[in-house]
């Protein structure tokens, strides 16, 4: 049963990173008109955030990373955060070689933040609740 719920956490993760990709590389030519911020944060921002927020959720779901001990979780956390913030890079990177996109280092911060808080969130999860063993 595990091994099922692996595969849908897996291919999950890989629709995840499919709507990542369109959204960050979508040319979008009209969208409705929002708020320019809110609480004196832009849109822009706020929407990378919830963006790259289920990054990490969704990598230890995909690993399932419970039967090891606290050191090899924190270094899973670790390489869930570094491997999101390579992502978002890349991503700015990429949309600053695009005619209609451009690369903003305030948008990888709100990466960052999302990946960075949420690593955080779902390390201390993982640590906290009781894991079944597997036999």
């Amino acid at each position: 049963m595990k091994y099922k719920s692996n595969i849908f956490a897996g291919l999950l993760f890989i629709v995840y990173l499919a709507g990542v990709a369109y959204c960050c590389f979508g040319h979008f030519s009209s969208l409705p008109n929002v708020q320019r911020s809110y609480f004196g944060i832009p849109t822009d921002k706020i929407v990378h955030f919830i963006m790259f927020f289920p990054f990490p959720v969704l990598c230890f779901l995909t690993v399932d990373n419970h039967r090891r001990g606290f050191w090899r979780r924190l270094l899973l956390a670790v390489s869930v955060l570094a491997a999101g913030c390579a992502l978002a890079a890349a991503t700015e990177i990429g949309q600053s070689f695009t005619t209609y996109r451009s690369g903003d280092k305030l948008d990888w911060y709100a990466d960052f933040y999302a990946l960075g808080s949420c690593t955080v969130l779902t390390l201390l999860v993982d640590l906290i609740l009781p894991h079944k063993k597997r036999r």
